[in-house]
């Protein structure tokens, strides 16, 4: 063994500290626990510790995953002036001074943003204190926290080509979005996830989703269309999100209908699909790359620079997926479901297109980074 050699090996039992922040939506949050379980693998002694934005989803789904986390004072900005837009500039001094007194406390080796409201406090703090930092954009187009800090910190991992459009090329190093491990091999699982949701064996199943809170558009269409759906012979995995649960519960009571609030163990939904409906937030696209089902997106309309339609279009460009506007779902959605519930050979299509765009490494390639930030 080299000197070098003897050097890495010490390295790996040194208890690092890596502080990390995300947060506001899953696509932020999950992305942020992916990136630390991996690094908890490298580390085993490492302390970690998530910031995060005060009665944000983070703060429930962070520690469910095992990680201590603190809250920020801190919120987005509306478009139009609202009370909340005239409370941001005391929430930003405030989550400022609170997370200067978190670094201060927790002294960390090392910084991970992965956007969202807290990030910018966090990240801004420990780059001007000279501490180690990366951030990593999920999207094609980036929001304004992470635009913001590309000028501060180290290195940024992106998912898309053209983002040198927004941030330092220097810095910039394609790897993907990170998912969950436990997506790696879901094929695997088929015969556990029909058990964990008590389908019917032999039952195609349609897995409907709207990102962690929900989305309106999606969640109407399922109620609109239920009728229409038991005629083709699925049974349906319905995820309202947080925010229309109570509203579409009801719905559950239907044979062959269940309506969730959150899915936990999404391995054993996307294990048990057939068909998916989802939205084409970056995190989502990623996912269901790795997954490899047929997938018929709805891209959300309310995005800035219409990035899901974008996110969307690249996979469908690649005759990989179908999309469907939010505009045009009334008009589409019945002709376009039941031509690809009824063509195995246009499911067998996607399945093996879409398969083929999943950057199954990501997590470790970020991960990476963050070694060599680490200097290791």
């Amino acid at each position: 063994m080299n000197s070098w050699q003897i050097i890495k090996v010490s390295s790996k039992n040194k208890t690092y500290k890596i502080i990390l922040s995300g947060g506001g939506t899953g696509g932020h949050i999950y992305p942020a626990i992916a990136i630390a379980n991996e690094l908890k693998l490298r580390f085993t002694n490492a302390e970690f510790l998530f910031v995060g934005a005060k009665d944000r989803m983070e703060m429930e789904k962070v520690p469910q995953s095992g990680y201590s986390i603190k809250g920020l004072w801190i919120t987005g900005i509306d478009r139009k002036l609202t009370l909340k837009n005239l409370m941001f500039p005391f929430k930003l001094i405030n989550s400022l001074w609170n997370a200067r007194k978190i670094i201060k406390q927790f002294k960390p080796d090392v910084a991970i943003g992965t956007g969202g409201f807290a990030s910018g406090p966090l990240l801004q703090i420990a780059a001007s204190k000279g501490i180690p930092s990366l951030i990593q954009e999920q999207n094609s187009y980036p929001g304004i926290t992470n635009k913001l800090l590309s000028k501060k910190v180290q290195k940024i991992c992106v998912a898309y080509d053209g983002l040198e459009r927004f941030f330092p090329k220097e810095k910039i190093i394609k790897t993907g979005n990170p998912v969950r491990q436990d997506l790696l091999d879901i094929d695997s699982k088929r015969s556990e996830a029909i058990k964990y949701f008590n389908l019917v064996e032999g039952k195609k199943t349609l897995l409907v989703l709207g990102g962690s809170l929900g989305a309106k558009a999606i969640n109407e269409l399922l109620k609109n269309e239920l009728d229409f759906l038991q005629t083709q012979q699925v049974q349906i995995i319905w995820q309202t999100g947080k925010l229309y649960y109570k509203e579409y519960k009801i719905n559950g009571d239907i044979k062959h209908v269940q309506v969730h609030e959150f899915i936990n163990s999404m391995d054993y939904a996307y294990a048990a699909a057939d068909i998916i409906i989802s939205r084409a937030g970056a995190g989502s696209v990623s996912e269901l790359c790795i997954v490899g089902k047929p997938v018929i997106f709805v891209p959300s309309p309310y995005v800035a620079e219409d990035h899901q339609t974008k996110n969307a279009k690249a996979i469908v460009e690649e005759h990989a997926a179908l999309m469907i506007a939010q505009e045009d779902l009334k008009v589409d959605f019945k002709n376009k479901f039941s031509q690809l519930i009824a063509s195995k050979e246009k499911q067998e299509q996607l399945s093996i297109n879409i398969k083929k765009l999943a950057l199954v490494n990501a997590t470790k390639e970020i991960a990476d980074e963050v070694e060599k930030l680490l200097n290791i």
